[in-house]
């Protein structure tokens, strides 16, 4: 569950990491305050929200079991552990 969470943190942060790379690519200050101006930073905020729930949707209806599919739990049959899958 943790990879999950941590992808969407890594894509959250993308727009910042692109913003901050423009700014080293043109020497104009990353670490000046004037260079992050609250318009700029609410804008990469608002791209980053979009691109977040962009990827919630799409891990939510590209993953997992198939629609109408039943999950066997793994289990001990005959001894032997079966594991887990889809019917």
């Amino acid at each position: 569950m943790i990879r999950p969470v941590l992808t969407e943190i890594g894509i959250f942060l993308i727009p910042f990491a692109v913003y901050a790379l423009f700014l080293a690519a043109t020497r104009s200050g990353l670490f000046v305050q004037s260079s992050w101006p609250v318009t700029i930073v609410a804008r990469l905020a608002l791209v980053a929200l979009v691109l977040v729930i962009a990827g919630l949707i799409g891990l939510a209806h590209f993953s997992g079991a198939a629609p109408n599919s039943t999950y066997i739990p793994a289990h001990i049959e005959n001894g032997k552990l079966v594991p887990g899958r889809e019917s």
